[in-house]
């Protein structure tokens, strides 16, 4: 596995992740997760950027039943590394990358989607700061500046703007 974090980085994210209100985003997604999931008869969601493992809480209460869940976050290691599955989710995860990884994560993502990916992706300003004072997004950019590193990897079935970003449904790509 390439390099995904810078360690003086990491420990700022390990710092952030403290806020109980840090990662929640998964959970507004988690019915779009479950739909799919549900519509492609899927079997397995590896979570890329898990952090506290909200999404699977949250598919759970929804009552999604009979799925494998590989959770995968740096700043939790007892995850493990990530895990290829049918559906990959990467949910207010990447603008929060430091750009010199980026590539070393978009290349993961591709390589543990078996069949579909869902991503969400912010465009502007967090709510929060890192404890070195930058915004917690450390990528601030458009759909039109994240679409062709997407498409180069995966095929798009689905683009959509949401309030301060965009949803992106993704298909496997040889």
């Amino acid at each position: 596995m390439s390099k995904v974090i810078s360690e003086k980085y990491l420990k700022l994210q390990q710092k952030l992740h403290l806020n109980p209100n840090y990662g929640v985003a998964s959970i507004e997604f988690a019915p779009n997760v479950k739909k799919i999931i549900e519509d492609a008869k899927l079997n397995s969601i590896s979570d890329y950027g898990a952090g506290k493992k909200n999404l699977q809480k949250t598919l759970i209460e929804l009552g999604l039943k009979n799925f494998e869940y590989y959770p995968y976050d740096p700043i939790f290691p007892q995850y493990g590394p990530p895990k290829e599955a049918d559906l990959v989710c990467c949910i207010d995860v990447l603008e929060h990358v430091e750009e010199d990884f980026l590539d070393n994560i978009l290349n993961d993502l591709k390589k543990i989607t078996k069949k579909f990916g869902f991503f969400t992706i912010h465009s502007g300003a967090a709510g929060k700061t890192l404890e070195d004072g930058r915004n917690a997004h450390l990528i601030q950019k458009p759909p039109s500046w994240w679409l062709p590193k997407m498409c180069t990897r995966f095929e798009i079935k689905h683009l959509q703007e949401v309030p301060g970003g965009f949803i992106l449904v993704t298909k496997f790509k040889q």
